[in-house]
């Protein structure tokens, strides 16, 4: 099945650049120059991925994300931002969106980027051999791709719901940022802010008091370790 991919960005050179080389790559492109017509675009299309510039008219990127983040589909999201937006970026990754590049970029590289998203959500790779983790009241199916604490469904994004599975994997295990940039991430380089910003959302979903957390803990000067509530 062909994969689609909308591309949203109001600069057409840059847009025309983006679609020539991921159709090249074998992806079916579309394209929308605002935030409404990207809204419009993805209700029409259904996109498997969205690469979202920050910068749009009348609606910008972030609120695009946000109503993006809202929707059941849960569809992933790279983002464009430009070099010196660092607090955009942050906000971006704290709606949810799954992955960045600031602007200039390499075309080549976005492709990357987009393929290793798509990997992750399930697009094109083989089913996960079933695996369920829990502890205590948090329950993580892998092949399913779902979570469910107290009972509850979690939202998840394709990100937080990978470093959870990674961090629940190793239990009491610590991780600097760096080897979760490229072990969950699959990045040899990157913002380390992306990790942290996926970690303080991830236990704002499953810390009974995100400010206090006990399973997602903060080792200092080292970076995290998973703490199973009921070891």
């Amino acid at each position: 099945m062909t994969q689609r991919v909308l591309v949203v960005d109001d600069d057409q050179t840059v847009s025309d650049v983006i679609r020539r080389y991921l159709e090249n790559d074998g992806f079916q492109v579309s394209l929308a120059a605002d935030g409404a017509a990207a809204l419009a675009a993805v209700e029409r299309h259904a996109p498997h991925l969205v690469v979202l510039d920050l910068m749009l008219p009348l609606i910008n990127g972030l609120e695009v994300c946000r109503a993006l983040r809202v929707r059941p589909d849960g569809v992933p999201i790279v983002m464009l931002t430009a070099r010196g937006d660092e607090s955009d970026r942050i906000l971006g990754l704290q709606l949810g969106a799954d992955d960045y590049l600031t602007k200039p970029f390499s075309p080549r590289e976005l492709v990357l980027r987009v393929r290793s998203v798509l990997r992750r959500a399930g697009g094109g790779t083989p089913p996960e051999r079933p695996e369920a983790l829990t502890d205590g009241n948090l329950v993580v199916h892998t092949a399913s791709r779902t979570a469910r604490l107290a009972g509850a469904d979690l939202a998840l994004t394709l990100r937080e719901f990978d470093l959870l599975v990674h961090l629940m994997r190793h239990p009491s295990r610590v991780f600097g940022r760096a080897e979760l940039l490229e072990q969950v991430w699959g990045w040899n380089f990157g913002d380390h802010s992306t990790v942290t910003v996926h970690v303080r959302r991830l236990r704002e979903k499953i810390e009974a008091n995100p400010a206090d957390p006990q399973r997602i803990v903060t080792v200092w000067g080292v970076g995290y370790r998973y703490e199973p509530a009921h070891a």
